[in-house]
């Protein structure tokens, strides 16, 4: 799913939402550490981990290679090289999460029994997966290859992104109508458009290589080599996302001017675009505000809806 917020709202935050609510941990109430707080948390704080593990799992992560292309870094076999680079860390970060949270934020239950019984109920009433949704998933997993792959056949992931999205028009399972209303969807859309083009203005106009400059210098002042350089610039990249109501708005701001500063400060292109865009994806849990999927993981609304209260986290 090539989406964060689509995920919290489409698929997590649901099955999160049933557990919590037959322990008996309520949003809102002092029963909400029972359960729904220790899910709401642990799947948001896990959540980065996975985006950064796979180049079609966040919207940011296009992005982010496409304004390091702006710059003269370029990655081959985008898809893969990422997931080589994220693997090793993101696997070991998506174990140990959910038990530090488990230690730091127990949950007062720490055992639900019933909740296969739930799920296998769950299941029934849901009956046998229907010919749309297997043409779904036949489709999906050909876009997905066809971005990992892609490049040796010559396929971009447009391309690919393209042809799913008509394969799907063609045999029925969306019509035109269920595009327009995934108004989500445009807004992305039409953010990348013009955050990519304001970026390369600014690259352009050489105000990005003169700030990158004007940091080097002050690096190079401190007497900071290069390992030094990427931890400060990382450090600084992820902290100002305080500042910030969306991943794909700091990209669009930050991203290009600190892959510049790290690449005048020395550090490899591809470690520094990877490392920025690895940050990118972590710092989505460190407010209730700093991603879309935080928001749907705080507020429960959108598309998943708690009786009108607030949610667990």
């Amino acid at each position: 799913m090539p989406g964060t917020t689509a995920r919290a709202g489409g698929v997590f935050f649901p099955i999160i939402k049933s557990l919590a609510l037959s322990a008996g941990s309520k949003p809102g109430d002092p029963s909400a550490r029972k359960l729904g707080s220790y899910l709401i948390q642990s799947q948001l704080q896990s959540a980065g981990n996975s985006s950064a593990l796979f180049l079609t799992a966040a919207a940011q992560n296009l992005l982010c290679l496409k304004l390091a292309q702006e710059l003269g870094v370029i990655i081959t076999s985008p898809w893969v090289s990422l997931f080589k680079a994220a693997s090793l860390p993101a696997i070991i970060s998506l174990l140990v999460t959910p038990l530090i949270l488990y230690k730091l934020y127990p949950p007062e239950t720490k055992d639900t029994p019933d909740a296969p019984a739930m799920a296998t109920k769950k299941l029934e009433l849901l009956g046998p997966v229907t010919s749309n949704e297997w043409v779904m998933i036949g489709t999906m997993l050909l876009a997905v290859s066809l971005c990992v792959f892609g490049e040796a056949l010559g396929i971009t992931s447009v391309a690919a992104a393209m042809l799913a999205l008509s394969i799907l028009l063609l045999l029925g399972v969306l019509d035109w109508d269920d595009c327009l209303s995934e108004k989500s969807a445009w807004d992305t859309l039409a953010w990348f458009a013009i955050l990519v083009g304001m970026a390369g203005q600014l690259t352009n106009l050489v105000i990005v290589p003169w700030m990158s400059d004007c940091v080097a210098n002050v690096l190079k002042s401190s007497s900071l080599n290069r390992p030094a350089a990427f931890g400060v610039l990382q450090a600084a990249y992820f902290f100002i996302h305080y500042l910030f109501v969306s991943q794909t708005g700091h990209v669009g701001a930050l991203y290009q001017a600190f892959l510049a500063m790290n690449l005048a400060s020395g550090v490899p292109g591809v470690l520094a675009a990877f490392g920025l865009t690895y940050v990118t994806n972590l710092f989505g849990a460190l407010t209730h505000y700093s991603s879309g999927q935080a928001a749907v993981y705080y507020g429960g609304k959108g598309e998943v809806k708690v009786n009108g209260d607030s949610s667990w986290a």
